[in-house]
């Protein structure tokens, strides 16, 4: 049996914040503003998981009210949102994802990002596709005010 996710995140744009995006550090002069290290590319596919079998969002799981996450590396959070999935007998079969993002350029990160993603929901690196594009300049996005990622995962019943 085959499942569907798909998972989307938003996150403003500051000065002052780090910058992690697919469970890597990116040099650049502004960061993402939330709760946990606002990772929105590990959040859409947080939500991708988690939304594949009914179980909610990550809002749900790892609220923004709960102290425990504040700061939190993502990496734990996919890794929890994996766990949740394991648990109903499910794997993933492979994750489809796209980054909306002005600056900066940020392919040449794009393997450690795969290999961070892919060790954690165990799969082959090629199973995690990864792309980016810009908005031209227009939106929010374009005006460098803020990030966006999607994701789109399939599961399948695990037989064994």
């Amino acid at each position: 049996m085959y499942r569907i996710g798909q998972g989307i995140d938003f996150h403003q744009l500051v000065e002052g914040r780090e910058f992690w995006l697919g469970g890597v550090l990116i040099p650049h002069s502004k960061g993402a503003l939330g709760h946990s290290d606002a990772d929105v590319l590990l959040h859409a596919i947080c939500d991708a998981l988690l939304g594949a079998l009914g179980l909610g969002d990550i809002g749900k799981h790892f609220p923004d009210t709960d102290q425990s996450f504040k700061n939190i590396d993502s990496k734990i959070l996919l890794q929890k949102s994996y766990q949740l999935i394991a648990e109903r007998g499910y794997k993933v079969v492979n994750v489809d994802s796209t980054i909306l993002l002005q600056a900066p350029k940020i392919m040449k990160f794009v393997p450690a990002m795969q290999e961070a993603i892919s060790k954690i929901l165990e799969l082959e690196v090629t199973d995690v596709s990864i792309k980016a594009t810009t908005t031209e300049q227009l939106s929010f996005i374009g005006r460098e005010e803020g990030i966006v990622a999607t994701a789109n995962v399939l599961l399948c019943k695990n037989n064994g």
